[in-house]
């Protein structure tokens, strides 16, 4: 859980944390206890790089290798305009 914390951190991440925040602070502010709940689950959310699908749910894995793509002769067709 720690090295999610450690590791990955971009600038959309670091943006998802300031809204988080700054959500917190407005809930806090406003004494909105919904604001602050929602403010600490999207601001756990970009702390804890989680979402919807998980921890990069719906990334790829890059680690695959790609299988030999067999060529094929493509042929082409000419359009004009019949007028």
């Amino acid at each position: 859980m720690f090295e999610s914390l450690k590791g990955n951190w971009n600038l959309f991440r670091v943006i998802r944390v300031a809204i988080g925040v700054f959500i917190i602070a407005q809930g806090v502010y406003a004494y909105d206890t919904f604001s602050i709940v929602l403010g600490s689950v999207f601001g756990g959310m970009a702390l804890f790089n989680v979402g919807c699908c998980g921890a990069n749910g719906c990334a790829t894995d890059i680690h695959q290798t790609s299988k030999s793509v067999i060529s094929q002769e493509i042929s082409y067709e000419e359009v004009v305009d019949k007028k």
